[in-house]
């Protein structure tokens, strides 16, 4: 029996960004990017409200593993 995927959902009631922790290669590319939107040193680690939903986007389709991507809220 496989075990059920994780995903985590954020949203800035614009979009909503689905972190899927099974696909994470942790790269970096996000913390990089929006530093201001991601830091994993803190709960939640992902605050959308901390940058424009172009920058997110923008970001999210960098997501080289397909850990990060989004929807319209």
């Amino acid at each position: 029996m496989e075990t059920e995927k994780k995903r985590i959902e954020y949203t800035n009631g614009e979009i909503v960004v689905v972190w899927q922790p099974h696909l994470c290669i942790h790269s970096g590319v996000c913390v990089r990017m929006l530093p201001e939107v991601y830091n994993p040193q803190e709960r939640p680690w992902v605050k959308l409200e901390n940058a424009t939903t172009d920058r997110i986007v923008a970001q999210v389709e960098k997501c080289p593993s397909g850990a990060l991507s989004y929807r319209k809220a």
